[in-house]
């Protein structure tokens, strides 16, 4: 009969108990199963994050891993936490100016995206070396807190007594520069009109002569000139009743042409009034225009009211005799169209103004700007057409 062999006998193939049941069971919790265990139901984020902190802890404290026990292929836990890289806050510094900073992160920037975009070394290496690329660097802005301030100018009373010298002679200058502006001829050539063009003449006249002055000129013209009855009429009508027609504005008597000249009034059709130079030409006369050299000073105040006024217009009297007379084709003017400038009788106005051409004309106003807006006439209809 054949001997039936022990269980302790070392040809069976069986193991002992306590190594089969350390292989499929493990001996301690893990901390998912200890987490389970203290959590029921739904929790807060924080709360769950919390307690699976004070599992791990705890098992740590006893000497058991806080997971399963599983590894990873390079042998690290893979219940362990992957590191977390915190994206660093860049510090803005109060009161000061950042340019530095920037710059600084643009250029490290540039390093690295140089560095990751390199391509493979060749054979090439020591061309590269003799020929190394060359870049631009940028210069950063930052405050020269090193360059001197300008000087403060010091207000002494000397200091305000020159500036208020030069001023006042800058301010007589040019007030003789206008003096002598108004003392230059012009020609200006008109006609009559009393619904046709009738012959005229041309008015000698200087800048700074009023418009009502033009017209006494005008009716005299018109009486000298010969023509018949028609012209002669026209010598019989006052001041007063006579008025200016420039194109399409009526110029009114107490303005001076300085007035327009000096301002650029413009007209219709974007035109100036009166186009004619602002500045000295070669008709002012020259004994009126500033100088340098002899500065103008002021007379004195115990003879200013009595001789002085006496004395310049003496003065002025005898340069303009000695100075030679400009002859009418080299004046501003001359060679203007004589319809443009009408004399026009005021009375004939008031009875036809409502015909044309006298419905376009317009009283002269300051403050209106003539280069802009519709064309209407006087019972406000408008034109639909440009002259």
């Amino acid at each position: 009969m054949a001997e039936t062999p022990s269980s302790n006998s070392p040809s069976r193939s069986s193991t002992p108990a306590n190594n089969n049941s350390s292989r499929f069971t493990s001996q301690n919790q893990t901390a998912e199963e200890l987490l389970k265990e203290q959590t029921v139901g739904l929790v807060h984020l924080s709360d769950f994050r919390k307690r699976r902190a004070e599992a791990i802890e705890q098992l740590s404290r006893d000497g058991t891993p806080g997971t399963s026990g599983a590894t990873t292929p390079d042998g690290r836990d893979a219940a362990s936490k992957p590191a977390v890289f915190k994206k660093r806050k860049k510090v803005v510094k109060k009161g000061g100016l950042s340019f530095g900073e920037d710059d600084e992160e643009e250029k490290g920037q540039a390093a690295q995206n140089s560095e990751n975009n390199k391509p493979a070394s060749t054979g090439n290496d020591d061309t590269e070396a003799d020929n190394p690329p060359t870049t631009l660097k940028k210069r950063s802005l930052k405050p020269n807190t090193a360059a001197p301030l300008p000087a403060p100018k010091i207000l002494t009373k000397s200091a305000l007594a020159r500036d208020a010298q030069l001023k006042d002679s800058l301010r007589r200058e040019f007030a003789q520069m206008q003096e002598a502006v108004k003392a230059t001829e012009f020609c200006l050539p008109f006609v009559f009109f009393d619904g046709k063009d009738a012959a005229g003449g041309v008015c000698r006249m200087k800048k700074g002569d009023f418009v009502w002055l033009f017209l006494d000129r005008a009716r005299k013209v018109g009486a000298a000139g010969g023509g018949g009855g028609a012209r002669k009429d026209w010598a019989r009508i006052g001041v007063d009743d006579l008025m200016v027609v420039r194109g399409d504005v009526v110029v009114p008597h107490h303005y001076d042409f300085h007035h327009f000249i000096q301002n650029r009034t413009l007209g219709y059709n974007n035109t100036p009034i009166f186009p004619y130079s602002a500045e000295p030409t070669s008709a002012t006369p020259k004994h009126l225009l500033p100088t340098a050299s002899q500065p103008s000073q002021p007379t004195p105040p115990s003879t200013y009211l009595t001789t002085a006024p006496q004395r310049k217009a003496a003065a002025t009297i005898a340069a303009e005799n000695a100075a030679p007379k400009i002859p009418d084709s080299e004046l501003e003017g001359y060679g203007d169209e004589p319809s443009l400038t009408k004399v026009v009788d005021r009375r004939w106005y008031e009875r036809n103004k409502h015909i044309y051409p006298a419905s376009m004309w317009e009283e002269f106003e300051p403050g209106k700007d003539y280069s802009k807006g519709g064309r209407k006439d006087g019972m406000g209809n408008a034109f639909f057409f440009g002259r």
